[in-house]
């Protein structure tokens, strides 16, 4: 079996101690692999799912000849071929999938992207940090510790990574709260900049907060649609909704430019919002989930809306908030195709 020696300094995480050292980038890429949270049993599972838009920033940033200043943070997880650790070095085996990766997955991703392009690549090196077998907790609290120093961290997204060992009352509140500044701060949201928060000044946001919570709230409780369909992750919940209302905004978008429209996009009314997460939830969610492929092409084919016969907020104007929901449901309801056929074998976003 192949293997390397690495002179390493010595830091500590708690009672763990991290050893740091240069690695070339084709044996990194050797050794390691992806345990993604909700997906993966194994100790030590923290990670998201991939983002294929990232991956190819990266490949790039690397092919233009850049590189990583920041560590790439790893977990040893094979337990019958341990580093050997010396006084200042470290033999690893460089054979296998043996390493989780806590931090630079994406980075890890694109060096891969890159050296299929361009395989001398693979000679260049990266600064590595290696724990060795650190259960799940220990690594979610390394996880969380990168991430709340780089950029703010979900709330929710503690319960994801310690599960029923979190006491979260609020889980559901803080959820729909994280997914709901996403889709208000990401740019190519539908609602991007469109959140009215308490306190803000009366011209700013288009929907009011508390709609979009009330709204969402009692699907992301336990037993609720997210929970019962086990989609559980945060960025699997964020991706699903962000696909679903950007085919909403797309083709209101194609003749009349609906979705900016304060006095007649009927979505950023309780009653529109609140019927069309209603549809997503109780009707779409299960049919993606059944076809694998929760991509905007695939809703769209499920949805088939018919943009010159678009519901407005004339349409529900003179109706109460119940009836004016259901309406906004049954616009969606009359719409879906049930007989598009099963598309792939893996889930597609």
């Amino acid at each position: 079996m192949r293997s390397e020696e690495y002179r390493y300094v010595t830091t500590h995480f708690y009672e763990h101690e991290i050893y740091t050292f240069p690695m070339r980038v084709g044996d990194l890429l050797q050794i390691q692999y992806v345990a993604p949270r909700g997906i993966s049993t194994e100790q030590g599972a923290v990670q998201r799912i991939l983002n294929k838009k990232r991956i190819n920033q990266i490949k790039n940033f690397v092919l233009d000849g850049n590189t990583f200043v920041n560590t790439f943070i790893l977990n040893w997880t094979d337990t019958e071929n341990l580093p050997k650790i010396k006084k200042d070095s470290l033999n690893i085996p460089l054979q296998g999938r043996r390493a989780q990766i806590l931090d630079g997955q994406h980075r890890v991703a694109g060096l891969q992207e890159a050296v299929n392009n361009k395989p001398e690549i693979a000679d260049t090196e990266v600064l590595v940090s290696l724990c060795i077998n650190l259960k799940t907790p220990d690594a979610a609290k390394i996880f969380l510790n990168i991430n709340s120093e780089q950029k703010p961290v979900p709330k929710s997204l503690i319960y994801d990574l310690f599960g029923e060992a979190v006491d979260d009352r609020e889980h559901a509140i803080n959820r729909v709260t994280d997914i709901i500044d996403f889709l208000n701060t990401y740019e190519e949201s539908p609602y991007y900049q469109f959140v009215k928060y308490p306190g803000s000044p009366r011209t700013s946001g288009l929907i009011d907060l508390a709609i979009m919570v009330n709204a969402m709230k009692s699907h992301f409780e336990k037993d609720g649609a997210f929970d019962r369909l086990k989609l559980s992750e945060i960025e699997i919940q964020q991706k699903i909704i962000l696909n679903f209302y950007s085919v909403i905004k797309e083709t209101y978008n194609k003749t009349n430019k609906l979705w900016d429209k304060k006095v007649e996009n009927p979505f950023i009314k309780a009653a529109g919002f609140s019927g069309a997460f209603d549809f997503l939830v109780d009707t779409l969610i299960p049919r993606c989930q059944t076809d694998k492929n929760f991509s905007t092409d695939h809703m769209a084919s499920l949805m088939k809306l018919d943009s010159e016969d678009l519901i407005t907020v004339t349409d529900i104007k003179s109706m109460d908030g119940k009836t004016a929901k259901k309406r906004i449901k049954g616009f969606f309801s009359d719409y879906f195709l049930q007989d598009v056929p099963v598309s792939s074998d893996e889930y597609e976003f």
